[in-house]
């Protein structure tokens, strides 16, 4: 008899952030990898733009799920899919896997301590809970064991796939650039550390597209792109299609990514698979996942980081390095990662 598993994904609510896509993904190789294992129902929110087709039954988000978890008795296994569990793990039966993407507020140090430190407690509550925890990088999983070292024997790691994006021979993007230009993509926040992009612009005559959902940050980031006198070439274009997205990384002439928190960084990926040059942060998890296929800002100072950039793309096509990004890419993708939670599940069934 097959065994019922509910597999929460109810932080798919924007699309162009890391938990849509991690979940659009994630859930459409779990049913495909699946091969008729385990009964699936997915944990969705209401104003989710995307829709799970095949076999799985789909529960929505209530706010009553905060006093009653639904069908509590109905499943063998819940896999809580992000740290920030709308369903409560003290309150659901049964055998219960945990995915932490980050615990960024360490990080980042915009919140205060007190803050910082109930950040933490509940997210001990909720180790405490579960049968297993899952982090999507080493540099996730060391920050666990720092901070909640007796997570050890429950804790493994298992990296996210990335999407190969297409796009369709005659597809133009709502905004379509006027020049050569640099791309990035992600909620739109300080800790994306965007503002520091179009310093970059000095001294050439590409544009900068930033895409992603919008915040009062953009403000800080045009403030600087008029501090460098580039404010026309500057463009941030709000959310966008998965086919505007998969235009942006094709014809960029690279994708730029000086983020300050990532528990992973999927864009980077996606870039890569593209055979995009790819410029990093050295912070949290992106030397990880960018290895030596991507090049690195060490600091973002406007000058270093110019040279950065002109040097990296000066090497990148006169090594002809674009093989080097797919391949580096191709390590990560969502089958192979369904399969590694697939097995988890069944090792916690067992």
């Amino acid at each position: 008899m097959k065994k019922s598993v509910l597999v929460t994904f109810d932080s798919m609510k924007y699309p162009n952030s890391g938990f849509f896509s991690f979940g659009k993904s994630l859930g459409e190789a779990l049913l495909s990898e699946n091969n008729d294992r385990f009964d699936f129902t997915f944990y969705v929110h209401k104003r989710s733009t995307y829709v799970f087709m095949g076999k799985v039954a789909l529960v929505y988000l209530s706010k009553l799920h905060k006093l009653i978890f639904p069908g509590k008795s109905n499943y063998q296994l819940v896999h809580f899919t992000d740290q920030y569990c709308r369903l409560r793990p003290q309150k659901a039966s049964g055998k219960k896997i945990l995915t932490i993407h980050d615990i960024n507020p360490i990080h980042e140090k915009r919140k205060s301590e007190r803050k910082i430190a109930k950040h933490i407690e509940k997210l001990r509550r909720y180790i405490a809970a579960c049968d297993k925890v899952v982090t999507i990088s080493n540099f996730v999983a060391d920050d666990i064991l720092n901070y909640f070292p007796e997570a050890k024997d429950k804790l493994s790691v298992i990296y996210n796939g990335a999407d190969k994006l297409y796009v369709p021979e005659d597809h133009v993007p709502a905004y379509l650039p006027q020049k050569v230009f640099l791309f990035t993509i992600g909620f739109i926040s300080a800790k994306k550390n965007f503002h520091v992009l179009p310093a970059l612009l000095r001294g050439n005559d590409y544009e900068l597209v930033i895409s992603g959902v919008e915040t009062p940050y953009k403000d800080k980031i045009m403030e600087e792109a008029q501090k460098h006198g580039v404010a026309d070439r500057v463009k941030i274009t709000g959310t966008i299609s998965e086919f505007d997205k998969a235009w942006y990384y094709k014809n960029c002439e690279a994708f730029v990514f000086p983020s300050l928190a990532e528990g992973f960084g999927l864009p980077v990926i996606e870039a890569m698979h593209f055979g995009k040059p790819v410029f990093l942060s050295t912070h949290t998890s992106l030397p990880e996942i960018g290895g030596d296929a991507a090049f690195y800002f060490e600091n973002f100072e406007p000058n270093h980081m110019q040279q950065v950039l002109r040097h990296g793309l000066k090497e990148f096509h006169k090594k002809n390095l674009a093989e080097r990004s797919i391949r580096h890419a191709e390590q990560f993708d969502w089958e192979s990662t369904a399969r590694q939670y697939l097995q988890l599940y069944g090792e916690c069934l067992s």
